[in-house]
């Protein structure tokens, strides 16, 4: 083609003294092109000391004026505004080259085939330099990731250095970052980074791409579904988002997010290398700065800036955040539940649904609840017990089987227990509970000396009762009567009722006894 001869060199050469056949067989170009050259050359007046300073094209328009140049019959659309509409959710060239060949046919213009629509675009966007945001719609994703470099804080006590790691994150779109301090990287500390994270952006995005780290990915196979941690993928459903991990050992799957990692190295962690930091949120303070600074930047081969582009372009598009923040929670696993109903945690006791007794649950556990699940099945929930305490007991009366075995023991419960021994029974539980303050602190005593039913029968138990009633105690309790009972005292004062079994035997020896009067 004519369009291909490199007329500047033709010239050149012909000003070293080379003729047209020398110049078409040291090139290896056609006799005939070399010849149209240097004719169009001399018709033109045109020698090498006037093109020597001209570019290659320059040089062919000047010998060879519209030549190939013509304007396209079609008529063409905004390609700017076409490139911004592709940034959007759920639009294509085959989407656009609809609307357009619509738009033509409503005024009667030619429009060009949906072949050269796209290749028309792809031009476009590579002269234009706006190929960078090709494959990336906005507000779809965002990408997070640790940085590998760390930062240092120092005890202003003690000299002491800690480590500070970073979280980064990125909105692949309009490259808009997000940095988080924190002292460690265990997995609620990702999560609270997460929580920060969507805060920061004011809203949220359907997909999340983290790394294959084990705080949000337990398995991620070639073949086969990814196993996610439980926390993460909660984390992730309460934003209305699924995580896509990127795959093993493949870095580009993430590719912003590492260039974001990349950029923080020289804008934070370069920027702030001779300041020292004694606390996290004084650090976190001068990365806030840092990194308005980072998102204000100019780009390079882009009109704007990240914080540009996010405001007038992405941040539009995010999701809404939910009205309640999430709770940061840890799982627990195959936790037995024990023959009581309860499974332990930190040593103290929460209920389980009765149905459940000698299976095993796992546990979620918040700043404030404690939550049992079977498998997706939530089956009870608790306050949390207080730091520090152990051995109390949280139960749901939900939780426990029906009937009068499974009431709470309260003073009635215990009346209705000694009812059934009998009225001495009843008289001694009674002035068990006149002689506390209120009744929960007698529970403990009345069912000690209700218990001894159980090695003695109600009988003898409501014959000791009587006997110690008769007595110079007024509250007997358990260690008053089990003596009684032991001894047999109940017995001889059921086979000789008329003898006065106060003044004689071991029990009621009385105060002055153990005065020291008696021998």
């Amino acid at each position: 083609m004519v369009r291909k001869i490199r007329a500047k060199l033709v010239l050149q050469l012909r000003a070293e003294g080379l003729s047209g056949r020398a110049i078409s067989a040291s090139q290896q170009m056609s006799r005939k092109s070399v010849t149209a050259v240097l004719e169009a050359a001399d018709a033109g007046g045109v020698g090498w000391d006037d093109v020597a300073e001209l570019a290659d094209g320059e040089v062919y328009g000047l010998l060879f004026p519209g030549r190939g140049e013509h304007e396209s019959v079609f008529a063409q659309p905004d390609w700017d505004q076409a490139h911004r509409e592709m940034a959007r959710v759920g639009v294509t060239l085959k989407l656009l080259h609809g609307e357009y060949t619509d738009s033509c046919a409503a005024v009667g213009e030619p429009a060009m085939g949906y072949d050269r629509f796209c290749k028309t675009y792809q031009r476009h966007v590579l002269v234009t330099g706006a190929a960078s945001r090709v494959g990336h719609k906005a507000g779809q994703s965002v990408e997070v990731d640790w940085s590998g470099p760390t930062m240092e804080l120092i005890d202003p006590a003690t000299g002491e250095v800690s480590k500070v790691y970073l979280f980064v994150a990125c909105l692949p779109f309009s490259r808009y970052g997000f940095v988080w301090a924190t002292s460690d990287m265990k997995q609620d500390t990702w999560l609270r980074a997460h929580v920060a994270m969507f805060e920061f952006f004011g809203g949220s995005v359907p997909r999340i791409v983290p790394d294959n780290l084990k705080t949000g990915v337990v398995k991620h196979p070639r073949e086969g579904e990814i196993v996610l941690n439980d926390a993460y993928r909660e984390l992730a459903a309460h934003y209305s988002a699924a995580v896509l991990p990127g795959r093993v050992k493949k870095p580009k799957d993430k590719a912003s997010v590492e260039n974001t990692v990349a950029h923080v190295a020289t804008w934070v962690i370069a920027g702030l290398r001779d300041q020292q930091f004694t606390s996290l949120p004084e650090l976190q303070a001068a990365i806030d700065e840092r990194i308005r600074g980072y998102n204000a930047e100019p780009f390079q081969k882009r009109p704007g800036s990240r914080l540009s582009v996010f405001t007038a372009e992405e941040s539009p598009l995010l999701k809404p955040l939910p009205q309640v923040g999430y709770e940061i929670s840890r799982w627990v696993y195959g936790r037995r539940v024990a023959r009581n109903g309860h499974v332990v945690w930190e040593k103290n006791n929460y209920s389980v649904p009765f149905a459940h007794i000698g299976e095993t649950v796992d546990l979620r556990i918040t700043d404030r609840v404690l939550q049992a699940y079977r498998g997706q099945e939530r089956l009870t929930s608790h306050l949390l017990l207080p730091e520090g305490s152990a051995g109390e007991w949280r139960t749901n009366d939900a939780d426990l089987p029906a009937g009068d075995r499974y009431r709470p023991w309260d003073a009635a419960r215990v009346r209705e227990w000694a009812g059934r021994i009998g009225p001495a029974a009843v008289t001694v539980i009674n002035r068990i509970f006149e002689s506390v303050p209120i009744d929960e602190q007698g529970l403990d005593a009345a069912l000690a000396v209700l218990r001894l039913s159980r090695r003695f029968s109600a009988e003898r138990v409501e014959g000791a009762c009587r006997l110690a009633l008769s007595g110079r105690v007024r509250s007997p309790r358990y260690a008053h009567l089990q003596p009684i009972l032991a001894t047999g005292q109940d017995k001889i004062a059921a086979l000789h009722p008329s003898q006065d079994a106060v003044d004689h035997g071991g029990y009621v020896r009385g105060a002055d006894y153990y005065a020291g009067g008696a021998k």
